[in-house]
């Protein structure tokens, strides 16, 4: 049963599925792969918005007056009502190792079931979930999509994780392996 919503502040915009959807398609036909980069960059730069939204959120519906506070048993079920109720699906966080976490999602605002991808590519939900995390978790992480609902997979999978480890995981998905395998998990 959805509830009242926290009232978005100012500098933020409901966008329908459908703008997303298309705009990625359209940067993806005339840019390449340039376009995973610019998106990505344009979600980063809508994280710290969103971020604030959640903070007034969880103290409104939780009384946590810090994301960084909530105890991480919690962060879960926080974080899946919070995008749900914003209209970005439902989340399930899952420690994944001791350094990375997995956030799968069945329903996913950003994937298109349509667009028959090669690639993941919910490329500005990456850099807007990293730069969000990155603000709760008060550390810097990155944030990648290893499976995707765009290109026909059961659920978009976003792993978050220091981008160090991230870029280690890259380096072994990119020499075949798979990432489960790549992370020892």
């Amino acid at each position: 049963m959805p509830s009242a919503s926290v009232a978005a502040p100012a500098d933020t915009i409901l966008l329908a599925r459908q703008s997303l959807h298309h705009l990625r398609g359209v940067l993806e036909r005339d840019a390449g792969m340039q376009a995973a980069t610019w998106l990505q960059e344009a979600g980063f730069a809508g994280g710290g918005a969103l971020y604030a939204v959640y903070s007034t959120w969880l103290s409104e519906r939780y009384a946590v007056d810090r994301p960084a506070s909530l105890d991480v048993r919690h962060l879960g079920e926080t974080l899946s009502s919070f995008f749900e109720e914003h209209g970005w699906g439902t989340l399930r966080v899952t420690p994944v190792t001791p350094a990375v976490i997995a956030l799968d999602s069945t329903d996913w605002a950003e994937a298109d079931p349509t667009a028959g991808a090669t690639f993941p590519s919910c490329h500005f939900s990456s850099g807007l979930l990293a730069e969000f995390l990155g603000r709760v978790s008060e550390t810097t992480l990155g944030v990648m999509e290893v499976e995707c609902r765009s290109r026909g997979e059961a659920r978009c999978r976003f792993l978050a994780g220091a981008p160090e480890t991230l870029q280690i995981l890259y380096g072994r998905m990119a020499e075949g392996a798979n990432y489960l395998d790549a992370l020892g998990a």
